[in-house]
């Protein structure tokens, strides 16, 4: 009896210790980060550069691609576009340009643009949409080549897309300008087709079989990239002409690379994320930041970070439902699935061939007992000594609160700034935390 005794006494210590929480402390990162002061000035300036007018006759319609990512300043650099072209006397039109997205449906693409503050009154020109495609030729890759129908038919196509790393997708081209052209403008059939293919050949290989023949047959007028900053801030656009897309587009992605933000640290045994969706990454979550661009679950050899585990709580707003990417969590909230759009989520996954994306995490109802079960996993370490990091999602990387486990790391960083001392994770009666961005005021 006294034997069993003291084994029930070391279980009850252990469960003590399990259920113990690291206490946490907010620092912000100091990023370079070129930026941008007057984006809509340089969208008007880059275009100049390509002298358009030359090309663009009075009266003639334009397609401008209008993406689901959450572009900074995407509203204002679309109005400059067609308030360029009105000033040549064209006919502007946005036509949405993001594969399978909203749904999959002409309204669903509408109200991803309307999400933004996108519309037809804020941009001061029509929007076409439509899923669409018009079949321009079959690739010697064997498969058809799908674009949308309005672009088609339009006098002329400006591609405008963010250049960043992509979320699966290897190569010297990522996401861009190129990916615009062949999946954002391919609509729902197009984008399908050529993430199967990716089964088969790579990105480039595709992009080889595919590119010139849009560039040849679809009046692409130029392409206009854009790169962002570490703090999701407008820090580059150009003006690319349609023969020298793919060569300055892999020369922007190094600069995309340099710029994007990142984890202070390469090694966790939680990530702790807000939120996820579809404006905040293809993803919902970054794989670049997050390591598991290659596996779900895991960091493979020589990627970073390496994060043990990650819970998520919230799906965005902008999101509409998408879960996409929650498959890539170990845990979740409970909430995640109510909020949750099963048949955009599932539609969406297919089309990127990305399964594992819509697969379910161990959810639960409260932040305390799902964070109190993922520390339980990640091996030795006391979860009060848990290596945590808590995010707001993938995009918004600035501030962060960490693990007391990092504080004497953190003290020893030029660039990271510390703004509070460890304090104890603030549960409310329920068992869940505050939002992250009201922990700054804990």
């Amino acid at each position: 009896m006294g034997r069993c005794s003291d084994y029930g006494y070391l279980f009850q210590v252990v469960l003590s210790v399990m259920s113990e929480f690291p206490k946490v402390f907010r620092i912000r990162q100091h990023f370079a980060a070129p930026r941008l002061e007057d984006v809509a000035g340089e969208v008007v300036r880059q275009l100049t550069k390509l002298r358009l007018w030359e090309r663009v006759q009075p009266g003639q319609t334009v397609a401008i691609t209008a993406g689901s990512r959450g572009i900074a300043n995407h509203r204002q650099i679309l109005q400059a576009i067609v308030q360029y072209f009105r000033q040549l006397g064209a006919e502007p039109f946005l036509v949405p340009a993001m594969g399978s997205h909203g749904g999959g449906s002409a309204e669903g693409q509408l109200a991803v643009l309307a999400s933004y503050g996108i519309t037809p009154e804020t941009i001061g020109c029509p929007i076409r949409s439509s899923m669409e495609t018009v079949i321009v030729c079959q690739t010697p890759l064997g498969f058809p080549v799908h674009f949308d129908r309005h672009a088609f038919q339009a006098d002329h196509v400006l591609v405008v897309n963010r250049i960043k790393p992509h979320t699966r997708f290897v190569g010297p081209i990522e996401s861009g300008l190129m990916k615009m052209l062949l999946i954002g403008l391919g609509k729902a059939e197009g984008a399908k087709i050529y993430h199967a293919a990716i089964e088969d050949y790579s990105f480039d290989e595709i992009i080889q079989a595919v590119a010139h023949e849009l560039l040849a047959r679809c009046r692409i007028l130029a392409g206009l990239a854009i790169v962002e900053n570490a703090y999701d801030q407008t820090a580059l656009i150009e003006a690319v002409p349609p023969k020298k897309f793919a060569e300055r587009e892999k020369q922007l992605l190094v600069l995309a690379r340099q710029w994007m933000a990142r984890l202070p640290f390469d090694d966790v045994d939680l990530l702790l994320v807000d939120e996820i969706g579809k404006e905040i990454s293809g993803t919902g979550m970054d794989t670049n930041v997050i390591g598991r661009k290659f596996d779900d679950h895991k960091a493979v050899p020589g990627e970073r970070p390496r994060i043990k585990r990650i819970a998520v709580r919230r799906l965005s707003e902008a999101t509409h439902g998408n879960a996409v990417g929650l498959g890539i969590a170990e845990f979740c909230r409970s909430q995640i699935l109510q909020q949750m759009d099963v048949a955009a989520t599932r539609l969406n996954a297919l089309t990127a061939n990305h399964i594992t994306a819509a697969m379910l995490p161990l959810d639960y109802p409260t932040d305390r007992q799902m964070i109190e079960v993922a520390l339980q996993t990640i091996g030795l370490r006391p979860a009060a000594q848990a290596r945590l990091l808590w995010i707001q999602n993938t995009l918004q990387l600035t501030e962060l609160e960490c693990g007391a486990a990092y504080w004497t790391e953190a003290q020893n960083r030029s660039d990271l700034e510390i703004l509070t001392s460890p304090r104890p994770l603030p549960w409310d009666a329920d068992g869940n935390l505050p939002s992250f961005e009201a922990m700054a005021s804990f």
